[in-house]
C-alpha cells in the first residue's frame, strides 16, 4: 500500500490524538503536557508557527510527526507515531525526513527532541539521522529522560 505524507487538517484531529495516545499509553508515558497538545494541536502547534505531517495509507491516517517552534530558529520534533500494524515499513523515516526538510525551509538552526529511554527503536532512528544526545534541560515532560539535538 502506498503511503502519502500530508499536511495536518482539522478533520484528522481525532486520528492524531489516537495514534499518539496508543504509544504513550503502551509505555505509561501519557502526561498533562501531552494531553494539552493532543487536545488542541491547532493552538499548541500550528498557531505558533509549527506544523504536523501525517502518513496516510488509503483513507487511514497511520502516522504523525510535528515540529513545534521553541524560540528563535529552534523547533522541537514531537508526536512521532506510527500505528502498530504499519510499523517497520519506513513510515517513521518518511515523516522524519519531511520534518527535517520543513525545518530547513523554515530556516531552523537546531531541532531537538525529548524522549524516553524505553523507546529504543525511535532513539536508534534519531541517531541514524544525526541527532546526538545532550543533557535533559527545560523539559515540559515529566517522563522525558532523554534529550537529543541536531544542528542544521
Amino acid at each position: 500500500m502506498e503511503i502519502a505524507i500530508i499536511q495536518y487538517e482539522q478533520q484528522y484531529a481525532a486520528d492524531f490524538k489516537k495514534l499518539n495516545l496508543e504509544w504513550l499509553d503502551k509505555y505509561s508515558l501519557t502526561e498533562e503536557a501531552d494531553m494539552k497538545v493532543l487536545n488542541d494541536p491547532e493552538k499548541e502547534i500550528l498557531v505558533p508557527g509549527g506544523c504536523i505531517f501525517l502518513a496516510k495509507a488509503g483513507d487511514d491516517i497511520v502516522g504523525s510527526c510535528a515540529l513545534i517552534p521553541e524560540g528563535q530558529d529552534e523547533y522541537e520534533l514531537a508526536k512521532m507515531a506510527v500505528a502498530p500494524a504499519f510499523q517497520g515499513k519506513g513510515i517513521s523515516k518518511m515523516l522524519l525526513e519531511k520534518c527535517l526538510e520543513e525545518a530547513v525551509n523554515k530556516k531552523a538552526k537546531r531541532i531537538f527532541l525529548l524522549s524516553n529511554s524505553q523507546l529504543n527503536t525511535a532513539l536508534t532512528l534519531y541517531e541514524k539521522y544525526g541527532f546526538r544526545h545532550i543533557p535533559v534541560t527545560g523539559s515540559h515532560y515529566v517522563t522525558a529522560d532523554i534529550m537529543m539535538e541536531k544542528t542544521l
